[in-house]
């Protein structure tokens, strides 16, 4: 009986799950610019603690992720993001 247990077998093949391929959503929509004072988009960006999120998670280009690092730092000097929060979103 213990031997039935431990041997299992699946009528269908097991689901993988299969990850999206990360794109630059800034290519793919052609946005030329990111607006500093556009704090909602920007929040996209930052984790609940108000951290910046990298490149590998988000999939934007490095040109790109410059710039809506530039953005967020921006306005946190301007008082738009706060730099540091315990549960931003």
């Amino acid at each position: 009986m213990a031997n039935q247990q431990s041997e299992i077998r699946y009528l269908t093949a097991p689901t993988i799950d299969v990850k999206k391929k990360k794109y630059c959503r800034f290519k793919k929509n052609g946005i030329k610019y990111i607006d500093y004072k556009d704090a909602e988009f920007l929040k996209k960006f930052l984790n609940e603690q108000g951290k910046i999120l990298p490149r590998r998670i988000t999939g934007t280009s490095l040109k790109f992720q410059r710039r809506v690092a530039k953005a967020v730092k921006r306005a946190r000097h301007l008082a738009l993001l706060p730099f540091v929060t315990d549960l931003m979103k």
